[in-house]
């Protein structure tokens, strides 16, 4: 088929990478436009823009798709379909309309349930059992339109956001694959209206741990946001990055450190239960597992991790 990708994150690169492996002509990559980034805060090409300028695909970065001008010359590129995967934009109703046979969306979550921008962040910070990716016909409703085909997977108990990330993405460049080789034959079937929930952009302010929450919670937090922006305490005036956890055993007073091993991680306690912190980073340093994190800063049983009072980690999300 003659496709027009939008995508701009890692998490759409290898979307674009399958479209073309298995034949399909790229007629225009639109991501969003380069931005300041690094020490010299020099404009930098979105992923998918740098792997879409190797691939030799002609690249559109577009501020706004509102106008008549880039309108017409979506139209142009007469498209059979257009694939898109966390573009950033919203697409005008005259957008959806352009191709031949529509705007199909890659959807990191099992719809209805986590429709919006962090799908998977709240899956793992909701405690789902299992996600997955939907290849849904775009509409003018928020990630509200028909879905074609679905996949679902579970969601390991040691998982985090960034795991999944890897893995959801390479599920949904499988799927549009074959969405688009069965695309005449698929039925699309209209979503529910029971199990809607919107997985909002993710605040910093939800980062700082709350030691009184039961482990579960905790250990939810720091899984579903690491790597970006990463859970945080403060342990002997430092602030810590926390990104790799799984629910521990013990009781003591919250952000109390039980057990502090080398191997097997950083047992803390919490409002009810413990969680084992596996995986930390402390400012200005490389993310570390517990037992290189403890070399550089020892750790006794009694210890106390906490946050600034009114930085909490915020209400436990179902």
């Amino acid at each position: 088929m003659r496709v027009i990708f939008m995508g701009t994150p890692d998490f759409s690169v290898p979307v674009l990478d399958a479209l073309v492996e298995a034949g399909h002509e790229v007629a225009a990559v639109y991501c969003q436009p380069p931005r300041p980034a690094g020490r010299g805060k020099k404009d930098r090409p979105t992923p998918v823009q740098a792997r879409a300028e190797a691939l030799g695909l002609p690249v559109r970065h577009p501020v706004s798709l509102r106008g008549a001008e880039e309108q017409a010359a979506f139209a142009a590129l007469e498209a059979d379909v257009a694939v898109v995967v966390a573009y950033g934009l919203i697409l005008p109703q005259a957008i959806l309309d352009a191709p031949a046979k529509g705007c199909l969306n890659i959807h990191a979550s099992l719809l209805p349930r986590w429709r919006g921008a962090a799908p998977i962040h709240r899956a793992v910070m909701g405690g789902d059992r299992e996600t997955g990716v939907c290849i849904m016909q775009m509409e003018a409703g928020l990630d509200t339109g028909p879905v074609l085909l679905s996949r679902a997977t579970p969601i390991g108990p040691q998982e985090t956001t960034g795991d999944l990330h890897d893995r959801l993405s390479r599920m949904g460049a499988e799927l549009i694959v074959e969405a688009l080789a069965r695309l005449d034959a698929l039925e699309p079937e209209t979503q529910p209206e029971d199990g809607v929930c919107y997985a909002e952009k993710v605040d910093k302010a939800e980062a700082a741990v709350d030691w009184t929450r039961p482990a579960e919670a905790v250990d939810r937090q720091i899984r579903g946001l690491s790597p970006f922006p990463g859970a945080w305490a403060v342990i002997n005036g430092q602030r810590v990055k926390l990104l790799g956890s799984c629910v521990g055993e013990g009781d003591g007073a919250p952000g109390e450190v039980l057990e502090p091993q080398a191997e097997g991680g950083l047992t803390v306690a919490c409002g009810t239960g413990a969680v084992r912190i596996t995986r930390l980073q402390r400012a200005g340093r490389g993310a570390q597992d517990a037992a290189e994190f403890l070399r550089g800063m020892p750790l006794a049983a009694g210890a106390r991790f906490g946050a600034p009072q009114g930085r909490a980690g915020g209400e436990d999300r179902q």
